[in-house]
């Protein structure tokens, strides 16, 4: 079995690759000489970073490639990078050299001096503009307090694992992957490492990316939601049934009926509209719950390139 894998996913990496399998090498090579692999899956890069992967893997057999069909997005394309790996330790890392190589020195001797299973980094400073830092942290916080999964805030991809680790983390059999909640909740013993991550490029994470990825982070883990509902329906019915004793009580003693138009509309409106967002939680329920049953497999492998040659792959991995 090999020492150390070392993966990472390839979208818009073009310009990046050349310098991120040198370094990564000489990161490696300085811990466990020649005995290392570099997975790079490609997921469905629109530039030509599957060419410039391939060219370098022709000539450095450290490195293998997991072509897939198509793109199946970063957290799918990163479990199967775990699941081609094959390393007694695996080193899973951004490429677009935002995170450096090099932390597999200080994330090893962390490692190596606590006995632990896994050595994740995060961010001291959080990097990006100020609506980027605002909306992280209230995306973790949110998280923590509504899944009551506790995922550290400012979390980086890097982090080095064992591999009786990563064979735990690939167990989970969900289709809908959020990986910051699968690594906390595979457990083991992990520690964190400060580290200092660069602005290479903007940010892929739109708003609207992130509020899509906060709907199914906490419907992948939580049905506190669902509990929201239910308790506010409650309340709701307490509410009306104690204004109704009083309009009852109004019509019978004082003889007068009740009045306003607008308070009534206001009612309609705001119950309507409570319906409307609790039937739109439940469908959000009700489709993951459909996805999951399909047992489709997340990520479709088009080939495999390895030791010079390609393997075509007709086997599909996830559920």
């Amino acid at each position: 079995m090999t020492k150390l894998s070392i993966v990472a996913t390839l979208f818009k990496s073009a310009a990046h690759i050349d310098e991120f399998c040198r370094r990564c090498s000489s990161a490696a090579r300085d811990l466990v000489k020649d005995d290392f692999e570099i997975v790079l899956v490609n997921d469905g890069s629109p530039d030509n970073s599957l060419e410039r992967a391939v060219h370098l893997a022709q000539v450095d057999p450290h490195i293998k490639i997991v072509d897939l069909s198509r793109n199946f997005g970063h957290h799918k394309a990163m479990m199967t990078g775990l699941m081609h790996s094959a390393g007694d330790h695996v080193f899973l890392i951004d490429s677009d050299l935002e995170e450096d190589p090099e932390w597999l020195i200080p994330f090893s001797a962390k490692m190596n001096e606590e006995g632990i299973d896994v050595v994740y980094g995060v961010q001291g400073p959080r990097k990006g503009g100020f609506f980027e830092r605002l909306s992280g942290a209230v995306f973790y916080r949110l998280f923590r307090f509504i899944s009551k999964v506790d995922v550290p805030a400012n979390l980086t991809v890097s982090r080095l694992m064992t591999r009786r680790y990563v064979n735990s983390l690939i167990s989970h059999q969900e289709t809908e992957v959020f990986m910051a909640g699968l690594w906390s909740i595979t457990g083991y013993s992990q520690a964190p490492l400060v580290v200092t991550k660069r602005s290479s490029s903007p940010t892929t994470y739109t708003l609207r990316k992130k509020i899509s990825q906060f709907v199914n982070s906490v419907t992948s883990f939580s049905n506190a939601p669902l509990y929201g509902i239910f308790y506010s329906g409650c309340a709701i019915l307490a509410i009306s049934g104690a204004f109704s004793l009083y309009l009852v009580f109004n019509w019978i003693f004082f003889s007068r009926p009740p009045s306003g138009y607008t308070s009534l509309m206001v009612s309609v409106w705001i119950l309507g509209g409570l319906i409307v967002a609790y039937l739109g939680v439940i469908g959000m329920y009700l489709s993951k719950i459909y996805s999951e049953t399909k047992r489709r497999p997340y990520t479709i492998v088009r080939g495999v390139f390895d030791k010079g040659s390609w393997q075509h792959s007709r086997r599909s991995l996830g559920p």
